[in-house]
């Protein structure tokens, strides 16, 4: 039986985090051209107020906000903002990985799997309760409501066997074809099952920011084609990355007698990112660099700049939760 969406889920404007986020939301609340924007002078590339107005720019190039003109998303002065914004957020990206060439070297380190792991799947399969997992859930739905959405603009940046092998991985990150498998679909149904509220960005303002910059990096590569080699970086980490992960989030959830649909969106996992990383690192990164070798630097930085927004977003929550508190800006 087929689904039929009767009405476009867009979410609400957030609500301003600093003068940034201010500017651009209160810009939208009106009609274009923008006017009088402000300069990101010396704001934090990682802090609340950039992040914020960074990811709202980046949503009018997905589904909006309710009540925002479609005109905005290519409003000139707008991206004129976006664009100084950006230039902050990827100086410091730059500045905070190793950067090089040694593109094996890179990929073999994601493989490596501590026998004393210390990361948030670790902590949620061993000890978490479940208002860690409901708080989990929250903050990555900023993520898996676009799930493999920004990869799809790099498609037609690439030629050959390297595009035929993402749009392989990308048939799978849809549902085969089946609006219900969508794996952006399954996370919906995890929300409703761990009694989270599954609309389209429902929790934005709960997320802090180093929540919404792990997105804003997919936006930021796959909205420049310059970022292409770093856009399939990204998604060869996250595709490593995966399935380790998925196996212990659904040991988590099986101890603590979660629903179902919590359980099948990890499970569906598990299985299908083991072959997608053999398809992104063989078929997709070699093809790619086998006919652009200059690339190479940029695939090794989106896969490092994935680790370090992953890896500061793990520090956040487990610091919080040791701690006895929320990791959420908003309680739940």
């Amino acid at each position: 039986m087929t689904t039929v969406d009767h009405a476009v889920d867009r979410a609400v404007l957030p609500a301003p985090r600093g003068p940034l986020s201010a500017a651009v939301v209160d810009a939208l609340r009106g009609d274009p051209p923008a006017a009088g924007l402000p300069e990101p002078g010396s704001a934090d590339p990682y802090g609340e107020d950039l992040q914020l107005a960074l990811h709202v720019c980046y949503e009018l190039h997905y589904q909006g906000f309710a009540g925002v003109s479609d005109d905005w998303e290519w409003d000139p002065a707008l991206l004129a903002f976006r664009s100084g914004l950006e230039r902050v957020f990827l100086d410091a990206l730059r500045a905070d990985v190793p950067g090089g060439a040694d593109l094996e070297g890179v990929l073999d380190e994601l493989l490596v799997e501590p026998v004393d792991g210390v990361g948030v799947s670790h902590f949620l399969k061993d000890e978490g309760e479940w208002w860690h997992v409901r708080e989990y859930f929250a903050l990555r739905s900023i993520y898996h409501h676009k799930e493999a959405d920004p990869h799809a603009w790099v498609i037609p940046r690439l030629r050959g066997t390297a595009k035929a092998a993402l749009v392989a991985v990308e048939f799978d990150e849809f549902g085969g074809g089946r609006g219900d498998r969508m794996h952006s679909r399954l996370f919906a149904d995890l929300l409703v099952g761990a009694g989270l509220d599954d609309g389209y960005l429902r929790y934005l303002d709960h997320a802090p920011a180093v929540m919404l910059a792990t997105v804003n990096l997919m936006s930021l590569c796959g909205l420049h084609r310059s970022l292409r080699g770093s856009l399939v970086g990204h998604f060869a980490a996250a595709e490593i990355t995966t399935a380790p992960s998925a196996t212990r989030m659904a040991k988590a959830l099986e101890r603590l007698d979660a629903h179902p649909d919590c359980v099948e969106f990890f499970t569906e996992h598990i299985e299908a990112d083991a072959v997608h990383e053999q398809v992104m690192r063989r078929d997709v990164i070699g093809d790619l660099l086998a006919r652009e070798p200059e690339l190479t630097e940029s695939v090794v930085f989106g896969v490092q700049a994935t680790e370090l927004l992953e890896q500061r977003l793990g520090d956040h929550l487990l610091t919080a939760w040791r701690e006895g508190q929320t990791a959420l800006r908003l309680p739940l």
